[in-house]
């Protein structure tokens, strides 16, 4: 078992004592932010004034963090490194921002917060305070790119940073309560992901403080012997070092942090030189054990505070209304001897200053910490020379997703030396028809690669594992520093990262309203597979909420987008990959399906985001129509479609106008959103009193939700998704649903005033086929050759019936 105490003194004592005085301050300052107001100093003694009324902040892993980012700091000095830090622990923002204070980077960001006196009231009045900035390591603190407010993300994030930086170190801390998480256990696994030859290199560090808010940690209470057993079994080197008592502590630390990087820096240059066979490396980490709260207050009127839950949060929690409180946090304050950390102009004195990286080697500084700096674009290929030749609407039958697999495949190939474009998938590239991708690059393996085993290699760039949640992580952390990439999924089982998703759409909230930060490259979902071409599958798999949750979101960063067919998908994926600072989502079938626009239509119709077909309608363009047959989605589009067919036959005098939306964000006022139409763009399509049969993709709400504000809502009757689901036939789904062409044409048939009375007979027709339909496919086990053979008619539909 490898233990610190028993290496040999890695720095002198003099270093100790300046990187403790160190520490102190950063102690000092990170308490000072949780309590005070004013006297940051404590040029006086300490007065209820001075203290915030409202205690808010945690205490408990932030000496720990101030710790680890002082010993990081010396080896970047001495090593030359460039390192990200990675702050995984909750409500870690007293560290990062003492720390970057302490370097300097949050005054050069900042110029308000400056450095001296006046700038360390600021610092602390701001903390956690309306106005100020939040206790976690957020948008707002510099050398950040992970949050921690919601725990287990921490390790895949600094995976995903790793990936094609090969010259970066990523230590990620990894607090004992994220560690209780299920994606923080599978992050683990990422390891068997990494290759030492083309990426940096993650240092995990395990920070075991032994309490949650109010529990013992479940890592915290293993002995040594059982993590070391846990960690070998994961592929990883720990490193234990233990204690409480600083200067040993210090000297323990130093010597495990350089032994680890040497051993960091041999793989690589085993990975780096002529003759590597490949393979899976042993990486070294880190398991810290300190106290909770360490250099606190150990006890609080009688109870037990330092190395022990109570000192999660606040420790001393009325020292604004309780003299003996404030009596407790002014000793605890002193205990850190600012009068030898600062001058007299509250400056960090110049031998402790010294400590510090400079420039961009500052952690808070680093531009892999503001990924917008390093990101470049993309080279495209010209969608256009991929495109499908649609000679009439229904004329060919692809798999949509196919198509776009062969544009991906030439997004690899032009990207292959910059290396600066993944493809992250839970095992689904193939099942979602990308194969193409696999003529340029494989699946990332590090494991043993059998001689049978197809697609995979050391140096692939698709990443495919069975959890959404590593994908959603991996790909946030490449993004966050700098890079592009696209996560295709299926659709149902894109919720597992729902609230991953929310945390991203917070950050790019936060960061789009901070100069400083640059634009980082959009999280990009190609979601397939979806629910209703689930039926082999069944209910499990069926779930098309996911646009739900993302039209939650901020306008100005959210994009849902339903392309009808293949040449669609394609102008819609080539535009995605040049946004940024978006969550754009693509929602796309990969079964053999007709195909409609050709690729000027295409083009045309996905720039407008929503557009009349007037092929598809018996009116001409600008003429009033009984009613809008509108459509957003592949399938929900072939069900209009063939409805339209199904009632200009029966009823050929009605006029019909179909509506397709492939960007849903257009039915939004373009008050509330950027893509959103004007009202008179919205009634020129939609009409302002004729009904409209609006047959969308997902759950009906949506659409309502999107609408209500438009002067022809109440006129709006949509069928999508009503949680029917089983293992039935394609059109059984559709029917089960009542998003089939039989039901949409009757609820035409219903919806148009005085049609009902006039067309009895064609309504008794539909609903003797739906008799029909239910009775074949429970005989035969397949949908009915109308069904099957069915296709659009060719010219316009009020040409082909006559």
């Amino acid at each position: 078992m490898n233990k610190a105490a028993a290496m040999p003194q890695a720095i002198s004592r003099e270093r100790i004592d300046l990187m403790d005085r160190y520490w102190r301050a950063a102690n000092y300052i990170s308490v000072g932010q949780i309590y005070l107001l004013d006297n940051p100093l404590l040029r006086e003694p300490l007065k209820a004034m001075h203290v915030k009324p409202r205690l808010l902040g945690h205490w408990g892993t932030t000496p720990g963090l101030n710790f680890l980012y002082l010993h990081l700091n010396r080896v970047i000095r001495e090593r030359d490194l460039d390192v990200l830090f990675i702050c995984g622990p909750g409500h870690g923002g007293p560290a990062m921002v003492a720390n970057t204070w302490l370097e300097g980077t949050y005054s050069e960001i900042y110029p308000d917060i400056g450095q001296g006196e006046d700038g360390l009231r600021k610092l602390f009045r701001q903390f956690s305070f309306p106005g100020g900035v939040p206790s976690h390591a957020a948008p707002e603190t510099p050398g950040s790119i992970h949050e921690g407010g919601e725990l287990g993300y921490a390790l895949v994030h600094a995976f995903g940073a790793a990936f094609d930086n090969p010259d970066l170190v990523v230590a990620c801390v990894v607090g004992d309560g994220e560690a209780e998480t299920g994606p923080l256990a599978a992050s683990w696994h990422s390891n068997k992901f990494l290759n030492p030859a083309s990426d940096g290199a993650v240092l995990p560090i395990l920070h075991l403080n032994g309490y949650k808010i109010a529990n013992p940690t479940i890592l915290g209470r293993m002995d040594d012997r059982e993590l070391q057993n846990l960690f070998a079994g994961y592929g990883y080197e720990p490193f234990f070092v233990e204690g409480h008592e600083p200067i040993a502590m210090h000297q323990s630390m130093a010597g495990t942090l350089d032994t680890v990087l040497d051993r960091t820096r041999s793989i690589q240059e085993r990975a780096r030189s002529p003759g590597w066979r490949g393979g899976r490396p042993l990486w070294p980490m880190i398991v810290l054990r300190s106290p909770k709260g360490w250099t606190g207050p150990k006890e609080v009127d009688g109870e037990k505070v330092e190395g022990f839950w109570r000192a999660h949060q606040v420790p001393v929690s009325n020292a604004r209304g309780n003299k003996e409180h404030r009596q407790i946090l002014e000793t605890w304050m002193r205990s850190y001897e600012p009068e030898k950390l600062f001058d007299k102009g509250g400056r960090l004195l110049p031998e402790l200053a010294a400590l510090a990286p400079a420039g961009a080697k500052r952690m808070g500084a680093s531009p892999y910490a503001n990924g917008g700096l390093l990101k470049s674009d993309l080279v495209l290929p010209d969608w256009k020379s991929l495109a499908l030749e649609v000679p009439r609407p229904g004329g060919v039958i692809a798999e949509a997703t196919r198509i776009c697999g062969s544009y991906l495949r030439e997004v690899f190939r032009l990207n292959a030396e910059a290396r600066n474009f993944r493809l992250m998938g839970p095992d689904e590239t193939s099942s979602n028809r990308l194969d193409d991708v696999f003529d340029i690059t494989d699946r990332i393996w590090m494991e043993r690669i059998e001689p049978y085993d197809v697609h995979l290699s050391r140096d692939g760039r698709v990443m495919e594992v069975l959890s959404e949640h590593l994908c959603q992580g991996w790909l946030e952390g490449y993004l966050l520093t700098g890079r592009h990439g696209l996560f295709s999924c299926y659709e149902a089982f894109i919720h597992i990262v729902d609230s991953m998703v929310n945390q991203h759409a917070k950050w790019l909230k936060i960061s789009g309203e901070l100069a400083w930060r640059k634009p980082i490259a959009s999280l990009n979902y190609l979601l397939t597979s979806h629910v209703w071409r689930q039926d082999h599958n069944g209910f499990s798999h069926q779930d098309p909420g996911f646009a739900d949750l993302v039209a939650n979101k901020r306008a100005d960063t959210v994009r849902l987008y339903f392309p009808p067919d293949a040449n669609t998908l394609l102008w819609i994926t080539d535009h995605c990959l040049r946004t940024y600072n978006r969550i754009n989502v693509i929602t796309a079938g990969k079964q053999p399906a007709p195909q409609w626009l050709s690729v000027e239509e295409a083009e045309a119709h996905c720039k407008a985001g929503a557009g009349i077909w007037e092929w598809a309608g018996t009116i001409s363009n600008g003429d009033e129509p009984d009613v809008v047959l509108a459509c957003a989605g592949d399938v929900p589009t072939l069900e209009t479609l063939a409805a339209t067919d199904i009632l200009h036959s029966a009823i050929p005098d009605l006029k019909i106008r179909v509506v397709n939306v492939v960007d849903l964000m257009t039915l939004q006022s373009k008050t509330e959103h950027p893509h959103g139409l004007t009202d008179e763009a919205f009634d020129a399509l939609f009409t302002k009193t004729r009904p409209v049969i609006f047959a969308y993709h997902g759950y009906p709400y949506l659409i309502h939700r999107l609408t209500y504000r438009r002067a022809n809502h109440d006129n709006m009757h949509v069928h999508g998704f009503r949680e029917e689901g089983t293992t039935t036939t394609p059109f059984d789904m559709v029917v089960l649903n009542e998003l089939d062409r039989y039901h949409l044409a009757l609820a035409a048939i219903r919806r148009v005033p005085g049609l009902a009375e006039k067309s009895e007979r064609v309504a008794g027709d539909l609903h003797d086929r739906l008799a029909k339909h239910k009775a074949y496919v429970r005989k035969h086990g397949e949908d009915m050759p109308e069904i099957q053979k069915w296709s659009w008619p060719g010219k316009n539909a009020a040409e082909a019936h006559h």
